[in-house]
């Protein structure tokens, strides 16, 4: 999301040439079919000053917006969410609180935007109100945003694939099958990982939950059917854009995941990060490493543990399924360790988490 602009001495990269010349093409075709611009909304976030938008306009067919677009969408074969076309630089139309700004999409359609509001926003959920300004008829739709002030302390970053839902990343062939065959409604919970969030939210009524991962802002409407239908806390998706960028042929999701917690770190230097993810990838390592770099920004980070089996079609090490993950991350600040913990599922590091001092009990009131 918000593919940078390249240096006017860069030259694109041939796949994305390649994709803005194929969606240039199905945006003509489609447009003279009667399809307009329509406007897809993700959940954003802020502080009471300032907020961050996020948005993309598509081409689509002509029909009124459904409340339940979530959940229709969570009944599709996985495939049908990449069967997109994107409208770039649309200019939409963004009114947060008393602000009203007019911003472009990008090549690939998003709009990513941060922008300052005054008079300040209440915390919680506040709107945003957007509206494409281009095609025949203005489209309009509405944002949810999650304000927080300085006196959120709590947070809860959490990957999901493998850690809220049963996903079967490290099995590439399982994973597709999965992601692009499957109806989305057939998602599994990962046992224990819901009853573990609503613990976490009960003791910290005014904590901050946010979903992180490197899946494509195509599949945000099931994930939020997925999440909701299990009862997780409500949270801002955090997600990548899905094909080429300008550079290569794939976004790196590490990178994508190390920047969106150094992006939440600073838009809140007042919270303390409980990070949730899983040991199929790469999470151990990114947590670890943002444990060592700002330890007073970290709770505890939590790893559900894959099995053996998964671990070695991971590409890891056979050692590593069977180590706990468990014990403290040390900095070289001085600051005291992050404690780590480890289980298979939400039961055990439910367990676990409740050995450590803030999180199962908030400390802070």
């Amino acid at each position: 999301m918000a593919t940078p602009t390249p240096h006017p001495s860069q030259r694109p990269h041939l796949a994305a040439v390649v994709e803005d010349h194929f969606y240039a093409a199905a945006g003509w075709v489609l447009a003279r079919a009667g399809w307009r611009p329509r406007l897809e909304t993700y959940t954003g976030y802020g502080t009471p000053d300032r907020v961050r938008v996020l948005a993309r306009v598509l081409i689509a067919r002509p029909r009124p917006a459904s409340p339940d677009r979530d959940a229709l969408r969570a009944g599709r074969r996985g495939f049908r969410h990449f069967l997109t076309v994107p409208a770039p630089l649309s200019r939409v139309r963004v009114q947060v609180g008393g602000q009203t700004t007019v911003v472009t999409s990008d090549r690939a359609g998003y709009v990513d935007v941060e922008l300052p509001v005054d008079p300040p926003l209440p915390t919680g959920w506040q709107p945003a109100f957007l509206t494409c300004l281009d095609g025949s008829e203005e489209w309009e739709a509405d944002a949810s945003l999650l304000v927080l002030d300085e006196r959120t302390r709590f947070g809860v970053v959490s990957d999901i694939d493998d850690t809220t839902m049963v996903t079967a990343v490290p099995r590439p062939l399982l994973a597709a099958w999965n992601t692009f065959v499957r109806h989305s409604s057939a998602r599994r919970a990962v046992p224990g990982m819901p009853e573990l969030y609503r613990k976490l939210q009960r003791a910290h009524p005014d904590a901050a939950f946010f979903y992180l991962s490197t899946g494509a802002w195509n599949t945000a409407g099931t994930l939020r059917a997925f999440l909701s239908r299990h009862a997780y806390p409500a949270g801002p998706l955090l997600l990548t854009d899905w094909g080429p960028t300008l550079s290569g042929w794939f976004r790196s999701g590490p990178a994508h995941k190390k920047a969106s917690l150094e992006l939440l770190m600073s838009w809140f230097p007042h919270v303390r990060w409980v990070l949730v993810g899983d040991d199929g990838q790469h999470d151990v390592e990114i947590y670890e490493g943002v444990a060592r770099r700002r330890p007073d920004r970290v709770r505890a980070v939590a790893i559900r543990r894959l099995t053996g089996g998964q671990q070695v079609l991971a590409g890891n090490a056979p050692h590593v399924a069977n180590g706990s993950h468990a014990g403290t991350t040390t900095s070289g600040s001085g600051s005291p360790p992050v404690p780590t913990v480890a289980g298979q599922d939400g039961d055990e590091l439910a367990r676990r988490l409740a050995d450590v001092p803030g999180v199962l009990d908030d400390q802070d009131r």
